[in-house]
């Protein structure tokens, strides 16, 4: 199996509490808090480890609060190579409303990267790449670092593997594919970007398919997957359209379902799957996260439950 390294470039220390409605004035109690590792690659690593596998996650750490990153992750067995800043590893935090059960998130922005760290970032990330790695870029992209970060990455990958996955957004994700140098491996979009770099809603599956072809046939990515809410997720290659489905599932917590996604479907392309069973366990693996409190993430036993009960098909 090929190394599998993620790449988180604004990780966090994440906290999930609960309270039992949420109001504007007085103070609100809050439960104990749940205190995880956070940020897209980081989440993505963790997911891998929770699902059997192993990722290296290279991130970056500054200050008290990235060492306890890196502690948490630790303890949770996921080996790490940490890029030293001079800022504060951001927090992020998640209330959830009892009565409602609506869940409010909240991101705090991480401070600006020297070019100096840039620089760093990218000896260190082209220094952990092996042969035919399959690296992962997830989650957003720090102040400092410029939108054309993810192609400085790829750039710098490229002498050993072209096997890049990105989920990113915003304004990085625009650049990405409004201006492709080489195929990316695989790009993940989600619902609300591809409306948005589409300049429309993403009405129907023939809409999404419409989006995910383009980006093919111009040379942004190899595969495109993204998603359709209840609908499921499709994913583009050149040559194959598949709708993957996943059975409904009680949510509890959004968080982390797209990097539990991202991190199964890289875990099964590891293990040689074909490109439409690896959908099918990104799929499986999002389901079981949405219906974990907070920001645990998903379990193997839930998730292999689940992948049992997908039906994929190809359009």
């Amino acid at each position: 199996m090929p190394d599998i390294l993620t790449i988180t470039l604004s990780p966090a220390v994440d906290l999930a509490t609960s309270v039992e409605k949420v109001v504007a004035g007085p103070k609100l109690y809050c439960r104990t808090p749940r205190i995880d590792p956070g940020g897209g690659g980081v989440n993505v690593a963790r997911a891998i480890r929770k699902l059997g596998g192993q990722a290296t996650a290279l991130l970056t750490a500054g200050g008290a609060r990235g060492d306890q990153l890196l502690e948490l992750l630790a303890a949770e067995g996921v080996p790490t190579r940490p890029v030293r800043t001079h800022c504060e590893t951001r927090q992020s935090f998640a209330v959830t409303d009892e009565e409602s059960g609506a869940q409010y998130r909240f991101s705090v922005p991480g401070e600006i990267l020297s070019v100096e760290e840039a620089a760093l970032l990218l000896s260190e990330i082209s220094g952990a790449v092996t042969r035919d790695s399959l690296a992962i870029l997830s989650g957003g992209v720090a102040p400092g670092l410029g939108d054309d970060f993810p192609a400085r990455i790829q750039a710098a990958i490229a002498p050993l593997t072209d096997r890049l996955i990105v989920d990113t957004s915003k304004a990085p994700l625009a650049r990405l594919m409004a201006k492709p140098v080489a195929p990316l491996f695989l790009l993940r979009v989600d619902q609300k970007e591809a409306a948005k770099a589409a300049h429309h809603p993403m009405e129907t599956i023939e809409d999404s398919l419409a989006f995910a072809s383009d980006l093919v046939a111009r040379g942004v990515a190899k595969s495109v997957v993204t998603g359709r809410g209840a609908e499921g997720s499709i994913m583009v290659t050149e040559d194959a359209r598949v709708l993957c489905q996943a059975p409904r599932v009680r949510v509890q917590s959004k968080i982390g379902a797209g990097d539990a996604f991202v991190g199964a479907m890289t875990l099964a392309i590891s293990r040689g799957d074909h490109m439409d069973q690896a959908l099918r366990w990104g799929v499986a693996a999002a389901s079981a996260t949405v219906g974990t409190k907070g920001t645990a993430l998903c379990s193997a036993d839930e998730a292999r439950a689940l992948f049992e009960a997908c039906t994929t098909r190809f359009l």
